[in-house]
Parts: C-alpha cells; structure tokens; sequence
C-alpha cells in the first residue's frame, strides 16, 4: 500500500470481494514507505501482496491465482 496509490485502493477493494466468496485469512495493509527494506525491495512496484513474506500479487491482483491459492482443501 501506498498513499494515494488508485492500484492499491483497488487492489483493497479486490481483495475484500474475494474476501466474501473465499476462507481469506486476515490482512493488514501496510505503507511500502513505512519501511526502508521494503522501499528497496519494491520501490515502485506496489501495491504487493505478500503471504508469509513472498510476493503474491504486484501492481495487480490475479483473481483466479488468489482462488487457486485459498482455496479449501
């Protein structure tokens, strides 16, 4: 996330609809800025989605990977 970012308020507000259909754990939004190390590794490659540390989704959310991701099993 980033402040004033439209990619990232969008990708918030994909990722609360997938949230309805699909068991989404819980997620914080956090400012790439907030960090230096993240301001780094991402720079202008945001918004970023990470699950346990690793990039899932940059600059878009693919909706069909996030699906095959959380899925039930």
């Amino acid at each position: 996330m980033r402040e004033d970012c439209d990619l990232c308020e969008q990708m918030q507000q994909e990722l609360a609809g997938l949230a309805q259909s699909l068991a989404l754990p819980d997620w914080t939004l956090r400012d790439v800025d907030s960090d230096p190390d993240w301001q780094r590794r991402f720079g202008l490659k945001v918004p970023v989605l990470l699950w346990d540390g690793q990039p899932i989704a940059v600059s878009h959310l693919d909706p069909v990977e996030i699906r095959r991701l959380f899925r039930p099993r």
